[in-house]
């Protein structure tokens, strides 16, 4: 048996960062939580269930190479994946955790000629940093921010998506991974703060999620127009974990009047149980 290292790193936050040596390739851990899958000779693979629903509408962008700003660093699964599917790609990353990156960079390292930036710092913070050029020119937006095994309030609310929809171009979505447990409520605050300040959203998940069977991740996506439903829908069947596509009346129902997550009264995601990712 070939013993394999634990790299690992212990973060500015106090947070302990390990990568997880799996048969389908590299598991990012944070203080006990799984948070990124990465596999760097196929990036094309995508593992987590969430990450799986980001990549069909990846794969529902408008074709050619795409202007990309993810929120939220991880293992660089989804940068990645992006250089792999569409060559000739632009990408930011912004990341808090420098360590962090260093960590995946030392056991993943980029593809050689992947033209994807890292910027270190608050992601609110830093998107009134990222260039000039890249205002109503971003084809993608990808927030998936934790702290642990949380999601900052700050990075929730209609103020920090006005912020996201400024980079936007006419064709552009955003799209976040919001984690939530039975009650839905946090999902559906972030729902209807996109709602107020996008023309369309819509979200993804499989069943069960949605009728607050188990703690898990629902994924939001909103801009001036969204890719074909149909086709993504089509595309989260074929999933091991068959997903849907909630929008239009059928999201307002789901949302139930919920209010928009304001800075003035916005949480953290909710915390998962002990044991969840046993």
């Amino acid at each position: 048996m070939v013993h394999v290292s634990t790299p690992s790193r212990r973060l500015s936050s106090g947070l302990h960062a390990e990568m997880r040596f799996a048969s389908t390739g590299w598991q990012l851990v944070v203080d006990g939580t799984p948070q990124s899958h990465v596999d760097p000779d196929r990036p094309e693979l995508l593992v987590y269930e969430y990450v799986q629903q980001i990549g069909h509408v990846i794969d529902e962008l408008p074709a050619g190479p795409l202007t990309a700003v993810h929120l939220g660093a991880g293992a660089l699964t989804l940068p990645r994946y992006v250089d792999a599917t569409r060559p000739g790609s632009r990408q930011q990353v912004i990341e808090l955790e420098p360590l962090l990156v260093e960590l995946v960079r030392e056991v993943a390292p980029l593809p050689r000629g992947a033209s994807v930036r890292v910027r270190y710092g608050d992601a609110r913070e830093q998107l009134s940093r990222l260039p000039g050029g890249l205002r109503g020119a971003v084809d993608l937006v990808v927030v998936d921010v934790f702290s642990g095994s949380q999601t900052p309030a700050h990075v929730t609310t209609v103020e920090f998506h006005a912020l996201v929809r400024d980079l936007l171009a006419p064709t552009g979505v955003v799209v976040v991974n919001i984690a939530d447990d039975r009650t839905l409520a946090f999902a559906k605050r972030q729902l209807a703060a996109l709602l107020e300040v996008h023309d369309h959203a819509a979200a993804l998940a499989d069943p069960g999620m949605l009728k607050g069977r188990r703690f898990g991740n629902v994924v939001a996506i909103a801009g001036r127009e969204l890719p074909d439903l149909d086709a993504l829908g089509r595309a989260l069947r074929r999933d091991p974990l068959p997903g849907k596509v909630v929008a239009g009346a059928e999201l307002r129902r789901f949302l139930g009047g919920a209010s928009p997550a304001r800075d003035a009264d916005a949480t953290p995601s909710p915390a998962p149980s002990r044991g969840i990712f046993g």
